[in-house]
């Protein structure tokens, strides 16, 4: 974390102990935070999709970048072991279109389908003189909040990891939503459109760039109502430095690693990107990963086939105060 983040936390961590404030109950750096105001607890957590959206401008596909928002929200939620609720989104508009907007909110609707949350409300704003995009017109940005609910004996904190615990990942959808300006810059410098037709995608460029987001709530709500996890972890911005997030003196041997999407080799080809800067940015192909007792292996394993999910035993946790992450397979050997 860079100096000038950690003052800016620093600052706003005073707001705790302000009058009738909510008592954070675990530290900054979680996926999301939580509020002791009684049993079940508060979670809330906010994000945005990022610079997906100029993919999505650019293409003119607006119907999926409101399921990336609620499953960028929920996943994390999910994270602390609370149950997402709800969401309130707030979308910034070039110029008011009612086509952008019906696309926008479709996708929405079918984030929280997947979620199985609800929208109560949000914040609509038109401000030309902040926005600019690719196409005149187009330009927006799209965030949200969400909440949701967790018993105060089923909070993760991730202090629960011990050494020998089982790493468990599931499957990623392609990029999700973190990543993109070094996909875009790799793109862009080789020259390929996004309407550039590609065999290994069985479909244009933009249109795998914008496959949205998988959703993981039904798996996590699942693997805490029939298993123990010790944590669990949305792989996002920093792809598998997510894992050194929680737990203490907690490192991660990881032997068996799925072979990556081919739009992760394809940005690794053609941008000449170190399997270490992939590993550090991208998902590589694992979206959503729990830790679990050694035992839990294969019941863990089976509820993610159950719903659909790939499920792959990456490794396992081990001794360790660097929070060393090894990546060590027949053909890659790197540590984070």
């Amino acid at each position: 974390m860079s100096d000038s983040l950690t003052r800016a936390l620093d600052i706003l961590t005073q707001t705790n102990n302000y009058p009738n404030s909510g008592k954070p109950l675990i530290a900054n750096g979680h996926y999301a935070s939580v509020l002791d105001i009684g049993d079940p607890c508060l979670a809330f957590s906010t994000d945005g999709v990022g610079t997906k959206l100029l993919i999505a401008q650019e293409m003119g596909i607006f119907e999926t970048v409101g399921i990336d928002v609620i499953a960028m929200n929920a996943n994390d939620i999910v994270c602390v072991g609370a149950e997402p609720i709800a969401l309130v989104d707030c979308l910034s508009l070039e110029i008011e279109d009612e086509e952008l907007l019906v696309a926008i909110a479709k996708g929405l609707a079918e984030g929280a389908k997947q979620a199985s949350i609800s929208i109560p409300g949000g914040e609509t704003a038109i401000i030309p003189e902040m926005l600019r995009g690719p196409t005149k017109g187009t330009a927006f940005d799209l965030v949200g909040s969400c909440v949701g609910l967790v018993p105060k004996n089923r909070i993760l904190s991730g202090m629960e990891i011990t050494s020998n615990d089982a790493l468990i990942g599931f499957a990623s959808s392609g990029i999700h939503s973190n990543g993109f300006t070094l996909a875009r810059r790799v793109f862009k410098e080789a020259g390929w459109s996004l309407n550039e037709k590609i065999s290994e995608f069985g479909r244009t460029l933009g249109e795998e760039l914008l496959q949205p987001t998988q959703m993981y709530v039904d798996l996590a709500m699942a693997l805490l109502e029939e298993c123990t996890p010790h944590a669990l972890f949305h792989l996002t911005g920093g792809g598998f430095e997510n894992l050194t997030r929680l737990g203490e003196n907690i490192g991660y041997h990881i032997d068996n690693l799925p072979t990556p999407n081919p739009v992760f080799e394809l940005i690794s080809k053609l941008g000449n990107i170190t399997p270490k800067e992939m590993y550090t940015t991208f998902n590589m192909g694992i979206g959503f990963c729990a830790v679990v007792p050694e035992k839990q292996i294969t019941q863990t394993k089976e509820i993610g086939e159950r719903l659909g999910i790939t499920a792959y035993q990456l490794g396992k946790t081990t001794d360790s105060k660097e929070r060393l992450i090894r990546l060590e397979t027949s053909s890659l050997s790197i540590s984070i």
